[in-house]
This record gives structure tokens, sequence and C-alpha cells, in this order.
């Protein structure tokens, strides 16, 4: 009987809690967002949420954050989004700005219109208001 009742809360639990999201200004018009506008955004095929200017913000270099944000929401790996940046520079497209830390990221968002990143869920206070969690 115990092992069957283990089994039951072990099934209950979520198969994977979220340890990131894309977080926007709590002030911001920006509700909801699909992963694939989300990509979109931060891939610069989309610059405009309605009439607001997005400005998507990525840490710099190779924080965990911004790891499994290019694996599991862009879904390419760093060589690939390497590539994709060389050959959009050619078209005059640049990458989202960067920040130096997470920290800095939350503050980018808090202040400039528009701006979308992403951050551990820990980080997430009413500042800020979650999209999309991953």
């Amino acid at each position: 009987m115990r092992i069957f009742i283990a089994v039951i809360l072990l099934l209950s639990l979520p198969a994977h809690a979220a340890e990131y999201a894309v977080v926007v200004s709590s002030n911001s018009t920006v509700q909801a967002m699909e992963i694939a506008k989300i990509k979109d955004i931060f891939l610069k095929k989309r610059s405009f949420e309605g009439e607001l200017r997005i400005v998507p913000v990525n840490p710099i270099g190779n924080d965990p954050a911004r790891t499994q944000f290019e694996s599991e929401v862009l879904n390419m790996s760093r060589e690939e989004i390497n590539r994709y940046w060389v050959n959009n520079h050619f078209q005059g497209i640049s990458p989202p700005t960067t920040q130096a830390s997470l920290q800095s990221i939350k503050r980018f968002i808090e202040t400039v219109d528009g701006a979308i990143g992403y951050l551990p869920i820990d980080m997430v206070d009413a500042s800020l208001r979650i999209v999309h969690e991953y």
C-alpha cells in the first residue's frame, strides 16, 4: 500500500518545473506570449508588439540563463546563433542588447519601455510580468 501511495504522489508532481521566465515590466501592455513570438523577437524578426517597440535583452556571455534560453526557447545551439548573427550582420540586423548581470537585466526591463528579457523565476517580483515560463 505504501508503494502505491508513493507512486501516486510521484505521478502528481509536475514533470518539469519551470526555472526561468521571459518577463516584461509590470507597466507593460504586453501580456502572455507564445514561444514562436518570443523567438521572433530575440532573433529580431519582429520588433513591435502592437504600437510598442520591443527591446530584447540577453545576459552577456555564457550565463546559464542564456544557455537554457537559447536551447529551450530559440531551439538553437550557440554555434547556430553565432552563424545567424553573422549572416544578419550583412543585412544591417544586429543581435539584442546585452547586460553584464541578471540584476542589470532586471533593472533594464523595469526602466526601458518595451524591454523584454529572461530571468530565473526566483528573481521575478511585482515590478515584472511573466509572459512565458520555461
